[in-house]
C-alpha cells in the first residue's frame, strides 16, 4: 500500500477564458479536459498538464466568478512548483515572463534547487524550480531528513542581494517556449501551511508512509521550520511541504480566487485507495466515499489542520472519453449529467484555446 507521489492540486479562479490564456499560451501547458464540477455542474472544471494529464503533471481549476480575493494561511496552501531542467531554462522562463509584463521574483538558491516565482492572473503563486541539484547535496541518500539542515549562510547573502537577483536574467527575449525550458516534467511540489510540523509528520509520514527527505528552516523565514516529504528518493513531482507557521501569529486560510481547493496525491488503483480509506477511518480522521470522478476515483480527507487532501486513482486518465490529440477540445460531461447538456452549455461561456507545440 503506498501513495506514488503528487497527482493534481486544484485551484479557484474567477474567469474560465483567462485562465486558459494564461497556462496555455503563457507556460505552455496543455489544456487537457474541458469539463464542469461534478458536484457543481454550472461551473467549469479546467485540467492543464502534459501532453496526457499524467498524474503529478495536473493542475485544474473551478470557475467561480463572483468568488472573494482568496489568501494564504493555516490550513491553505501557500504556492505550488512547476519543473524545469536547469538553471539556464529557468532564465529564459525570467526573461519569457518579464517581458509578459509580470512580476518576477528571484532567481533565488534554495540549496536543494533555484527557482523563481511570479503570480497567475488571480493571485496564484506560482514557482519555477529546477530538478536539481537534489537532496544529498547536504545527506547521504539513505539518510536523508534525519536530522535538522540549516540554511547555509552564504546563500543566504546571496538571496538578499536584490541588485544581483534583479539583473539575473536571459539576455536575449523569449518570444516561444523553447524545448529546454519546457514544463513537461510536471509539478515539481506543492507548499502547504500548517501550525504543528510534527503533527503534520505524524499524518504525512507516520500514516501516510511518506519519506521526509529535508528538515530545514525557511529560507526567507529562518525562525520558521520548513519540512519536505515525497516517495523514493523524494524525487520532483512526489514532493509535499509545508511551512510551519504558528496559530495566532498566522491567519487561517481564506478560500476563494487565487487559492487551493484542494491537492491530490495518487494511488495506484481502487483496491488501493479502498485499504488507504480503512486506514484513514481507524485514524479517527473524516473520509469520504469513493467518488467517480471518470479519469480517476477519489476520496477526500483533512491534514489535521483542515486541508483538504485528495488520494486519487492513477487511471483510467483523460484518454477515456477522448482520444489523445483531441484532449481538451470540446465540453466533456460525465454520463450521468450528459442528459442536462443542452442546459449546462446554457450557463457556461464559451471557450476558445489553441494547443501549443514546441
Amino acid at each position: 500500500m503506498s501513495i506514488l507521489g503528487l497527482h493534481h492540486i486544484t485551484l479557484v479562479c474567477k474567469d474560465a477564458q483567462r485562465t486558459v490564456d494564461f497556462y496555455t499560451q503563457a507556460l505552455g501547458l496543455r489544456l487537457v479536459k474541458k469539463t464542469v464540477n461534478f458536484d457543481d455542474p454550472g461551473a467549469y472544471h479546467l485540467y492543464f498538464g502534459d501532453e496526457m494529464g499524467s498524474p503529478g503533471s495536473v493542475v485544474t481549476f473551478f470557475e467561480w466568478p463572483y468568488a472573494a480575493q482568496g489568501a494564504p494561511g493555516i490550513g491553505g496552501t501557500h504556492h505550488f512548483a512547476l519543473s524545469v531542467a536547469n538553471y539556464e531554462g529557468l532564465l529564459m522562463w525570467k526573461r519569457r515572463l518579464s517581458d509578459l509584463g509580470l512580476h518576477v521574483e528571484g532567481p533565488l538558491d534554495r540549496h536543494y534547487f533555484t527557482s523563481i516565482y511570479f503570480r497567475d492572473p488571480d493571485g496564484v503563486i506560482l514557482e519555477i524550480a529546477t530538478l536539481g541539484p537534489g537532496w544529498d547535496i547536504d545527506e547521504a541518500p539513505d539518510s536523508l531528513g534525519m536530522e535538522y539542515r540549516q540554511p547555509p549562510a552564504e546563500m543566504v547573502v546571496r538571496n538578499r542581494d536584490e541588485t544581483r537577483i534583479a539583473g539575473t536574467t536571459w539576455p536575449e527575449p523569449v518570444a516561444e517556449i523553447q524545448s529546454g525550458m519546457a514544463l513537461s516534467a510536471g509539478m515539481h511540489h506543492i507548499t502547504a501551511i500548517g501550525s504543528n510540523i510534527e503533527r503534520t509528520h505524524a499524518f504525512f509520514g507516520d500514516l501516510l508512509g511518506m519519506r521526509r527527505v529535508k528538515m530545514t528552516s525557511n529560507f526567507d523565514d529562518p525562525g520558521s521550520a520548513h519540512w519536505y516529504w515525497g516517495v523514493g528518493e523524494g524525487k520532483p513531482g512526489t514532493l509535499l511541504t509545508y511551512f510551519e507557521r504558528k496559530a495566532g501569529r498566522e491567519n487561517r486560510v481564506r478560500m476563494g480566487a487565487g487559492q487551493t481547493h484542494h491537492f491530490a496525491l495518487a494511488v495506484p488503483d481502487d483496491e488501493t485507495q479502498l485499504e488507504w480509506r480503512e486506514k484513514l477511518l481507524r485514524a479517527g480522521y473524516r473520509v469520504s466515499g469513493v467518488m467517480e470522478r471518470v479519469y480517476f476515483k477519489s476520496i477526500y480527507t483533512n491534514d489535521p489542520d483542515g486541508h483538504i487532501v485528495e488520494l486519487a486513482t492513477a487511471g483510467p486518465g483523460f484518454a477515456v472519453d477522448e482520444e489523445e490529440p483531441h484532449l481538451g477540445s470540446k465540453l466533456m460531461l460525465p454520463p450521468w449529467l450528459e442528459y442536462q447538456r443542452a442546459d449546462i452549455e446554457a450557463m457556461l461561456k464559451p471557450l476558445t484555446h489553441q494547443k501549443i507545440t514546441e
